[in-house]
This record gives C-alpha cells, structure tokens and sequence, in this order.
C-alpha cells in the first residue's frame, strides 16, 4: 500500500513567487489594504513622504532630497513586504486548491426514477444532481456526487481525494456509508443517496478551506488585530504631539529646527507593530495549510486555534489507542490438558476463521509448535461465527471444534453431556483483569483451555501520552469495553482517565462535563452514534471513511481516517499560537532599539545632551533615522519563512514555555535590531 504525501511546497518556487509579487500589488489598493488598519496607515504615511520628496525637489536641498527620497522608498517597501507575506502564504494555498480543481472530472450520472427501482433510471449531467436524488454507480464508474450509500456495497478508490492506493469498502446501513464525488467504484455496485447540491460538495469545502484569500479571521487573530490598533493608535498620538512639542522647544531654547513631517511620519511607521501586522495573515493561512500537508482540512480556523488551546482530549480505544484488532498471545489449559492439546484444537478451529482474530490464533500456534497444518482436509466443515451463537469452529472427521465466549462454550458443552473445569472460570477472569478476552476451546464436550485475545496498542502511543501530558492535556480513553478491561487498557497505555461502556449520551455528558468545568474538548469520531457529541466537542474531528451526520457534525475532516492524528492537529493548532505570541513579542521588543536610533536623531538639534543615548555610535540624525526605517521594513521578508513554516513547538509546562519564549523571541527582539540597524548604518555611510 502505497501513500500520496502532500508535499510541502517551497515560498521560492517560481509558480508561487511570481504570481504572490503581483498580487501583493494589487493588495497595495487601499480599498483593499484598510482591513489591515496598521498596514494601511503606513501606506498613508508612505504618500504624506513622497509628496514631501516633490516638494523637496523644488528647494535643491540635495541631503533633504535623498533623505526623504529613500524615506518615501523603503516606506513603500513596508506596506509590499507586508502584502507579499500574505500573498506568498495564499499562494501555496491556491496552487493546492488549483491541484484539487484537477481532480475534478465532467461525469454523468445515472439518476433513479424510482429510488428503490434500479432498473428506471435517467442519465443526467453530474452537476445537476440536487441533495435527497438516487444514484446509481456499477464498477468502474466515477462517484457523481458526494453521498451516503443506502443499497449494495462496493470496493472504491479513493486516491483522488485522500491520495490513499488502497481502496476501502463502502457499505449501506453502518459506519462505513459515506461517499465522495470523484472517487471511483472498482467493484460492485451501489445506490448512493446525494447529500450536497452543486457548489456545497466535500471537494468544494476543501478547495474553499484550502485557497488562504477565502480564509475568515479567527477570534484571536481579531483580538491580536485589536491590540495592534491599540498600540499603533497610542503611537499615533505621541508622534502627532511630538510636533507642536518640536516647536515649542525650538522657541524655548533658541536653537534647533522642529522635527519634519518625514521624520514624524518615520518614527511613527518604526514605532506602529509593522512586522507582525504584516505576517499576522501569512501565520493563520500558512497553519491551514501545515495541517493540509497532513491530509487533514480544517473546516475554520477557528477550529485550528480551539485546538491549540485544548485541555480534554477524549480519543476512541480501538483504531486510535489499539490497532483495532485483537491478538491471540497466549494458550492457557485448564483441568489436565497439556498446552500442545489445546493449541492443535485451536488451531483446528480456527483455520477457516478469516478474521483477524481467527488469522491470529493461527499465526500463534503455528509458532509455538511449527504445526504445518494449513488447510482442513475434503470434507470438513466450517462453523462461522454469530452473534446468536457467539462460537465458531469446524466439524472434522466426525467431530466438532469450537471456540466462543466463556458461557457459550460452556452451554455448548454441557448440551453434549459434559461439565467445564473446575478452574476454567478462573483463568477466564483472571485474563478478563488482565486487559484480555477469554476464548474458550473445545472439541466435543471437552473443553481444553483458554486463548488470551489482546488488544495491541499502537507503537509509541505511551510516549504520545506523556507528550500530551507535559502540554497540559488531560487524555480521556472512550471504551464499551467493561470497566475491568478498560481499566487494565488504560493502565498499559498510560491515559489519565477512560469512560467504560461508553453509549452516545455518556459520550456528550462527558463533554459537557468538562466545558462546564472551563475546559476546551477534542474528540475524535467515525460513527452516526458519534455525531451529537462531535456536534458538542470544541475540536470535532470526523473520519473521512465516517457516516455522512459524523462529517457534517465535526470541524475538521482527517482524509486518512486515522484517529491519532488529533495528536498532530493540537500540535499544530499550539504551534499557530505560538507562532503568533512569539513574533509579536519579537516585533513590540524591536521598538527598543528604534527608540535609541530615531528618538535622539530627531531631537538632537534641539537637545543636544539626546547625543549621549546615541549608543550605536550612528553616523548621522539622516543615516541614523533612515536605517531604522531600512530595518524596519527588512525584518519583514526576513521573517516570512519562519511565519509560514512556524517556530518550533517544544512540549513543556506553560511557565516555562513563557520564560523560554521571552528570552529567545523578546531578547533576540532586543538583540537583533541593535545589530541590524548599526549593520545598515555602516553600509549607508559608505555608499551615500
């Protein structure tokens, strides 16, 4: 079996640069450039300096006209840098949404007359199909629509949407119903039921989820955005005051000049939180598409930053803790039969048995003992398993051999005259504690022993945990298992907590539980029973191989159906968090070192002492002001990988991700401007 990856694609291919560069100027419209208030303020005053250069084109003042010249310029680049950061993050978003658009394929679909008559049918365009309409799809035709099987069963390639090789059942009347348009019947044939009308297909939510222009802000990025309006509003006023204060004080003391309107209009673009207003967009879009490169789509965004935030993760045991099937690991005779005994007998039982248990007892035994019996002969009989019977086995040269649940081998037995061992019940109970189900062996009235059946747990999945457990998520185990298998599965797999003979509305009494309690919930789901508590859950992630209520109930959708990617969908969502808080603690620090570059080069004439804080050493009030403003727009481009590829997420106590954060992003933001600036400075006084 063979996984498409979606690969992860690079800011510097030219199918993605070119096309960002022309779109950050068209987002250099002000009509457009107004939703991002501080970037757009910065475009006003990047118009206020050149207006200032024309005119100082007119005095021949040439250090005045350079000086307000490369002011006007590097201002310009601000506001672009700002622009082409979300540019180039939508562009990797729509060059997958265009690679999506490509799986798309003009189909005609055989709709039903009469949906319960599949001999009366019409054939009609694909994109004419409305919600509630029968389908009908034979092997090797395209699935018109997305939709819920409700006759038949049939083998479908689904690699066009999730890129997986393997082709997976879809069934009517179980968990396995849904369907999407565009995937491919292999075999059998199927009535599907469509769920969509045109335009609100599965394929249509990922492409508008996946193309970053069509992504809605998310209630932090708004709290953010409103606190960098804040600050840039404070700025705003000290930098208009700073100019009536210039005069004053060249009246007062008899000596300077008051501080230019480019010079104001600097200090204010240096001073306003230019860097993360400008990658503030590119971060969101870029975690969305982090988490594509997962095969996973997030319905919102908010759901992504829910789960950033997540305290209560409630994850289903089978498939997400275990493998999902259960393993034969041990025989165990009862009464005076030898261990040899009861596997030939197992063995016997279970060599027509296809399921994975079955196919276990198998591969066990013959380990144990290299039995090298590898079909029943001519004339044997198989005894299939059911629910009525709960046993199996075969019918072999006139006698039977069974295997079940403990009560039904037991009645079996007794039926043909015979009495369980005395010491049968308790190794039943004792691998029941254990974690295990008991699987009792006979051959006629004679029972031989017990097989242990385990569920496996998932390689690694305790390290997961642990994980989980330094992030500060409590990890909720959902079992129907009873209370005593449950338990001993918890244990090994090292959960916090488990719900045990878990139904539906234990499922949502649970969650409600917690977010009573103030806590954010995730939970994972595949099944119809499922949805009310996806519905209720913060983060819902459905299978993409789920029922069509599972899907519509959850907020995000994992195409691989694999549950233990709820793991990677917190880091993500934490990682996004993270991105963002450490950025705008970096950009609010960089003000320090403009405070110390442009505050005592607009002031110095007027106050001449201003010259002790002049602690780089600048060349000029011009070379000075003017490298700040250099740096400021730089910082931007240069930080644009790490806001599309995210800081690295480093589980750890929250205190101690704070101080690690702020010692790294607040001193590094300290740090990094004095050396920048003074950097630019140099290379201005050499080349001007």
């Amino acid at each position: 079996m063979t996984k498409h990856i979606q690969p992860p694609l690079s800011i510097f291919a030219p199918t993605i640069l070119r096309p960002a560069v022309l779109e950050a100027i068209k987002k250099l419209d002000p009509r457009t450039l107004w939703r991002s208030p501080v970037m757009f303020l910065v475009e006003v005053g990047g118009c206020i300096t050149s207006v200032n250069f024309l005119l100082d084109l007119t005095t021949g003042n040439n250090i005045q006209i350079w000086f307000s010249g490369l002011i006007s310029l590097w201002l310009w680049l601000t506001v672009f840098f700002g622009t082409f950061a979300e540019s180039l993050a939508e562009g990797r978003g729509k060059a997958r949404a265009a690679s999506l658009r490509k799986t798309r394929t003009e189909v005609q679909a055989r709709r039903l007359v009469s949906p319960g008559d599949r001999a009366s049918h019409e054939v009609i365009a694909a994109n004419l199909l409305r919600r509630d309409d029968h389908i009908l799809i034979e092997s090797g035709e395209l699935i018109a629509g997305d939709g819920e099987v409700v006759s038949g069963a049939a083998l479908v390639n689904e690699a066009a949407v999730t890129g997986e090789s393997a082709p997976v059942v879809r069934e009517s009347g179980g968990d396995r119903s849904a369907v999407t348009g565009g995937t491919t019947v292999i075999s059998g044939s199927i009535v599907v039921r469509i769920t969509a009308n045109p335009g609100e297909t599965f394929l249509d939510r990922m492409i508008g989820m996946v193309e970053g222009a069509k992504r809605r802000k998310t209630p932090n990025e708004i709290a953010l955005e409103v606190l960098l309006i804040a600050l840039t509003f404070v700025f705003l006023l000290v930098v208009m005051n700073l100019s009536p204060l210039s005069i004053y004080s060249v009246k007062a003391a008899g000596q300077g000049t008051p501080v230019s309107l480019t010079v104001l209009v600097a200090l204010f673009v240096c001073l306003a939180p230019t860097t993360i207003a400008a990658l503030l967009p590119a971060i969101g879009i870029a975690g969305m598409d982090r988490l594509f490169q997962k095969n996973v789509i997030a319905l919102s965004g908010r759901a992504i930053e829910a789960a950033g935030d997540v305290n209560v993760l409630l994850l289903d045991k089978t498939g997400t803790i275990t493998l999902g099937n259960r393993e034969a690991v041990d025989f165990i005779p009862v009464g005076s039969h030898t261990e040899e005994e009861l596997i030939r007998v197992a063995l016997i039982a279970s060599l027509a048995d296809e399921t994975p248990e079955g196919r276990s007892i198998v591969v066990l035994a013959k380990q144990r003992y290299h039995l090298r019996l590898d079909k029943l002969p001519d004339g044997a009989g198989n005894v299939p398993f059911s629910a009525e019977t709960r046993l199996s086995g075969t019918d072999m040269a006139g006698m039977r051999y069974r295997k079940g649940a403990t009560d039904s081998i037991v009645v079996f037995v007794q039926e043909l005259g015979g009495q369980p061992p005395s010491d049968l019940e308790e190794q039943a109970h004792k691998i029941a504690r254990s974690g295990g189900t008991p699987l009792v062996v006979c051959c006629e009235a004679d029972i031989l022993g017990v097989i242990n059946l385990k569920d496996i747990l998932k390689g690694g999945i305790q390290e997961r945990f642990q994980q989980l457990r330094s992030m500060g998520i409590r990890t909720v185990m959902i079992t129907g298992d009873n209370p005593h298998t449950a338990a001993a599965i918890a244990a090994e797999a090292q959960v916090d907590d488990f719900l045990a003979q878990a139904k539906p509305e234990d499922k949502l009494r649970l969650i409600r539980e917690n977010q009573q309690a103030g806590y954010m919930v995730a939970m994972t789901g595949d099944g119809t029973n499922d949805a009310p508590a996806l519905a209720q859950a913060d983060v819902a992630v459905a299978m993409n191989t789920g029922t069509q209520p599972a899907r519509e109930a959850a907020n995000i959708i994992d195409l691989d159906s694999n549950p233990t990617k709820l793991l990677d969908i917190v880091e993500i969502g934490k990682q996004i968090l993270m991105t963002r808080g450490n950025l705008t603690t970096f950009s609010i620090s960089n003000d320090v070192a403009k405070y110390f570059a442009i505050i005592p080069a607009a002031l110095i004439t007027i106050y001449p002492q201003l010259a002790a804080l002049n602690i780089m050493q600048l060349a000029s009030p011009q070379s000075a002001i003017l490298s700040a403003v250099i740096f400021n727009a730089l910082i931007i481009p240069l930080l644009i990988p790490l806001a599309l590829k995210g800081t690295r997420y480093r589980p750890m106590p929250a205190e101690k991700m704070l101080i690690h954060n702020l010692l790294i992003y607040g001193a590094g933001g300290m740090i990094v401007p004095f050396a920048g600036i003074k950097a630019i400075d140099m290379l201005i006084t050499i080349f001007i």
